[in-house]
């Protein structure tokens, strides 16, 4: 399900941050001190096309398992051609969804990642188009 109405990437969401000077490991500490410490262009990084690309916030836990939470934001192209696996965007009826998309030999099916959710299998007479593809998910580690 999705809350808010998609906005588009454009100069004014163009996200310049500076690096930081040292890289910080996950794992075991490493000797090695290679770094950039200039800007980082955000929209630049994660960004293919910039008018086709779309921020979406997510609201739902039908998608946890595939690591999209409650209120995080996706970056949705609608530039990319969708293919089976793909995480998308799609409006079946109508109604907005974020699933995963699989194709089989009775139809489309929109894939929930998390228990409980049900799949949507798409019925042969619906409306279905697929609005875009999830190519990042914006996961909030902390909550403003």
């Amino acid at each position: 399900m999705l809350s808010t109405t998609p906005r588009p990437l454009d100069a004014s969401t163009r996200a310049l941050l500076l690096a930081a000077p040292v890289r910080v490991p996950a794992g075991y500490p490493s000797p090695a001190q290679d770094y950039y410490d200039g800007p980082i262009d955000l929209t630049a990084q994660l960004v293919d096309d910039e008018l086709a690309t779309f921020i979406i916030r997510v609201t739902g836990e039908s998608m946890v398992d595939a690591g999209i939470a409650d209120g995080d934001e996706l970056l949705v192209d609608t530039s990319k051609t969708p293919r089976p696996g793909d995480v998308v965007v799609a409006r079946v009826d109508g109604e907005f969804t974020v699933k995963r998309l699989d194709v089989t030999a009775k139809g489309v099916v929109l894939r929930a990642e998390s228990p409980g959710h049900p799949d949507i299998v798409v019925p042969e007479l619906s409306d279905l188009s697929i609005f875009g593809v999830a190519t990042f998910c914006l996961h909030h580690l902390r909550r403003r």
